[in-house]
């Protein structure tokens, strides 16, 4: 029986509750538990109808502490039958022996009270509604009144040779009636009960959700459990109820469910907590148990019973695609990983033997080994030409590799940015003169010094006057726009080249991309320039803001913090500086303006 829900009142539901977890957990079908319940439930009280109505029959033949030996036997014999039903599950044989027992009990008792007029005789209307009881069958009805029969037929028989003692002619005859009486009113409050909340005149969960929902006591008690809460657990929701709710959750979540259960007391109604449950699943070798992930969400709080009724959501196929998203992003943080130590450990090997062509063809074409012809020099030229590419490229690999990864590092100290912006001028106006383009470089007053990585900075910029220089056509113009603004230094570089399309914005700053489309194809570079630009930014705690149009040219705004950067300066050595961990930030995007890569 559940103590708790006899506490709260429900003594019928606690009675029903305490039979249920009597009954193994093998038996899942709940009509046959019901029937296995009502035939335990007999067979439990049986023994107290049966003695007092029995053993005065045999006063007069046996002594007094021979027939509380008898009594004592028929009440363990009687048990270890329903122990063995409820342990079995099994009643194909138990309830025709229990009949016959029956049967031959009410005949003697019959017999041994003095017949049909005494109130032994009453006894037989226990072999009609018991099997009709047990079964609910119409058929065991029958067979129970042709029980009742044969119980009279058989009292008639023996009762010659019974002698009737002092005890079957006093008040005492009328106890075995009366006990049976008092035992049959539980069954029937109970079953009255079971239907009133089948037919939804007593609102239980079932009445009320579809959904698996239980209903805990302070202390973790379940007090109603819905079916749909009893398929979830892998058991019948009266399998549930009694129970402790604790003892179907993994020991490692119990303190969450403590400390959950304390919440709602303190008056939270937001209360949501995950934790694993032991449910059976019956695709487990023998019905084996296994842990599931849920979680419970609060519905309502009962304060005049203390009662909280809770939804319990399973949350395993979460929990499952959870865990391949952080395994999914585990190998993808591998695999980048894995690229950037490639690329890296790929260019340096590559570095070596590039400082060698491009060492020895400078000295070919210097006539340091001898004079060169004409057809020879501009071959030593071509090969010259095409290894300082190639070490760019390996260098911004390289770069890029190690902001990536975390190690790119900068040393900010004060520098007079003029100097480093003309610096950057001269080294880019001869690739504009040879593409026939004009450049021009403005650095506006107020703008002196400034902290930060200066050959980071140099960098930034010939990477965009670069990327303006290659993507606008002859007889085009690039600009370099320097000057001060709320505490920084803006870098804006413009060109009224060939612009992107709104297709490639999400392309942005990805290394190894370029421009899909025909025109922009027909550039050289690995796309690197403006990933790299983008990193370097970032570690600087600045700010890139691109616009473009097509066919209109691109803006590119670049903001360093005047003062350096906060959080990402590196006391490192210039050989190998050694950088910090940093989260590139994404570019941000203002007016859904349209942006180009490198």
């Amino acid at each position: 029986m559940s103590i708790t829900e006899t506490r709260n009142g429900s003594w019928p539901a606690g009675i029903d509750a305490g039979f249920e977890r009597l009954i193994t957990g093998q038996v899942r079908g709940d009509a046959e538990r019901a029937r296995l319940k009502r035939l335990v439930g007999v067979l439990l009280a049986s023994p107290f109808v049966v003695a007092p109505a029995v053993l005065p029959a045999f006063a007069s033949f046996v002594s007094g502490p021979i027939l509380m030996a008898a009594a004592c036997a028929v009440f363990a014999l009687t048990w270890i039958g329903a122990a063995i039903v409820a342990a079995t599950g099994n009643r194909t044989f138990a309830e025709p022996i229990a009949l016959f027992c029956a049967v031959v009990a009410v005949s003697v008792a019959i017999a041994g009270s003095g017949g049909m007029a005494t109130p032994a005789a009453l006894l037989a209307a226990a072999l009609v509604f018991e099997p009709w009881w047990i079964s609910s069958s119409r058929m065991r009805a029958a067979g129970g009144t042709v029980a009742a029969c044969a119980a009279f037929a058989l009292s008639a028989a023996v009762s010659p040779h019974l002698i009737q003692s002092w005890l079957s002619m006093s008040v005492w005859g009328w106890l075995a009636p009366c006990l049976y009486i008092a035992l049959t009113i539980p069954r029937l409050t109970i079953a009255d009960r079971r239907d009133r909340v089948e037919d939804g005149k007593m609102l239980g969960l079932d009445a009320k959700f579809d959904a698996p929902v239980i209903s805990l006591s302070c202390s973790g008690e379940i007090i109603d459990a819905t079916n749909a809460a009893g398929k979830l657990f892998g058991l019948t929701g009266g399998l549930l109820v009694g129970r402790s709710l604790f003892e179907r959750v993994h020991v490692a979540d119990r303190i969450a469910l403590v400390n959950a259960l304390a919440d709602i007391k303190a008056g939270r109604c937001d209360v949501a907590t995950e934790l694993k449950i032991r449910v059976r699943d019956d695709r487990l070798p023998d019905a084996g148990e296994c842990f599931v992930s849920v979680a419970l969400d609060l519905l309502h709080v009962s304060r005049a019973d203390g009662l909280i009724t809770l939804q319990v959501r399973d949350t395993s196929e979460a929990m499952r695609l959870r865990d391949e998203l952080r395994e999914a992003r585990d190998a993808a943080d591998s695999i980048e990983i894995t690229k950037s130590r490639f690329l890296a450990a790929v260019s340096h090997e590559l570095r070596t033997p590039l400082n060698a062509i491009i060492g020895f063809s400078d000295m070919m074409l210097n006539d340091l080994a001898g004079s060169l012809a004409d057809r020879q020099r501009e071959y030593v030229g071509m090969i010259s030409q095409s290894g300082h590419h190639l070490l760019s490229v390996v260098n911004a690999i390289l770069d890029v590799s190690r902001i990536e990864a975390g190690t790119y590092g900068i040393r900010p100290e004060p520098f007079v940015v003029n100097e480093a912006v003309e610096l950057c001028g001269s080294m880019m106006t001869h690739q504009a003169t040879a593409q026939d383009l004009e450049l021009s470089v403005t650095v506006r007053p107020g703008v002196r010094e400034m902290t930060a990585d200066r050959r980071a900075v140099q960098q930034i910029i010939i990477n965009l006057l670069t990327n303006a220089i290659k993507f606008t056509p002859a007889g085009g113009a690039v600009s370099l726009d320097v000057f001060r603004q709320d505490g920084a230094v803006h870098f804006v570089v413009a060109d009224n080249g060939i612009g992107i399309a709104s297709d490639d914005l999400s392309k942005l700053g990805q290394p190894f991309t370029q421009l899909s489309n025909d025109v922009s194809r027909q550039f050289e570079g690995a796309g690197l320039g403006l990933s790299l630009v983008k990193g370097l930014v970032a570690l600087h705690d600045g700010k890139l803001e691109i616009s473009s149009a097509l066919g209109k040219g691109t803006e590119v705004r670049v903001a360093l913090p005047l003062e350096g950067p906060q959080q990402n300066c590196q006391n490192a050595d210039v050989a190998e500086p050694a950088g910090a961990v940093v989260e590139v930030p994404r570019l941000r995007f203002e007016d859904e303006k349209i942006r180009k890569t490198a």
